[in-house]
Formats: structure tokens, C-alpha cells, sequence
């Protein structure tokens, strides 16, 4: 299940994206149009900054802007760095150690394609993909 973190985290890029203007956008003024507290968006962007999705600026003037063009981000990348893991079993994680019974899993097969499906489809979709779909 995708958390409010990540569902906010896609928010802020779209936000971003469709009022982008060559300067820093203040978060408040990302939260008011959203419709999110601005407390917990700093967590949100903080992480996001940290993750190389944003770049920030503080004071006068300050706020935050995408560091890559929105058709170059996989929805897939957003929600990973908010959420961790897209994989639908801990046996699948990213560090996971081999289980023992993966030789003899029959169900393994079913949650390997369940997460190259899930994976596919949100790295195909990008930031523009939702941009052109909210202004139509």
C-alpha cells in the first residue's frame, strides 16, 4: 500500500512542475494549493532533497524546484524513495537474504511477475504522464 508520504511526495512534484517559473516556489504556497499541512510536507521535501528529486533554497526567495525536467522522472522513483521497496514480499526486497525454500516456493513465480508488473508500471509512467492528464 502506497502511504500518504508517497501520495503527497507525486503531489508536490506535479505542483512543482505545472508552476514552474525558474525560481524556488515556497512550500507554503505548495501546501495552501494542495491542501496539505506544511509541517509534514517539510518532512516530505527534506527527504525528497536528500533523494536528488528537489533541490532547495532557504530565505528570501527561497523554496523548492525539480532538478530534471518532469519527463524525466518514473513515477516508480518517487514513490521508491518515499516508501522503500516496491516488492509485494520481504523474500523479493532489495538486501533480502535467499530464503531456503525458494528452490521448492511454488508461490514465488506468482510474486516475482506480481513485482516486474508493479515495477514496469510505475517506471513507465512519468511526472509529465500526470501533468498532461490533470490540465486536460
Amino acid at each position: 500500500m502506497i502511504s500518504t508520504r508517497g501520495r503527497y511526495a507525486i503531489r508536490v512534484m506535479i505542483d512543482l512542475a505545472e508552476n514552474e517559473n525558474g525560481k524556488y516556489i515556497p512550500l507554503k504556497d505548495i501546501a495552501a494549493r494542495q491542501g496539505i499541512s506544511k509541517k509534514y510536507l517539510e518532512i516530505i521535501v527534506k527527504e525528497m532533497v536528500a533523494g536528488g528529486l528537489l533541490v532547495g533554497a532557504s530565505g528570501k526567495g527561497g523554496g523548492y524546484k525539480l532538478v530534471r525536467k518532469p519527463e524525466d522522472y518514473p513515477i516508480g522513483e518517487i514513490i521508491e524513495l518515499m516508501e522503500g521497496t516496491l516488492a509485494a514480499v520481504a523474500c523479493l526486497g532489495e538486501g533480502a537474504q535467499t530464503c531456503p525454500r525458494a528452490s521448492a516456493c511454488q508461490t514465488l513465480p506468482l510474486w516475482e511477475e506480481y513485482d516486474r508488473l508493479t515495477h514496469d508500471y510505475f517506471y513507465s509512467k512519468r511526472l509529465s504522464d500526470l501533468i498532461q492528464t490533470t490540465k486536460e
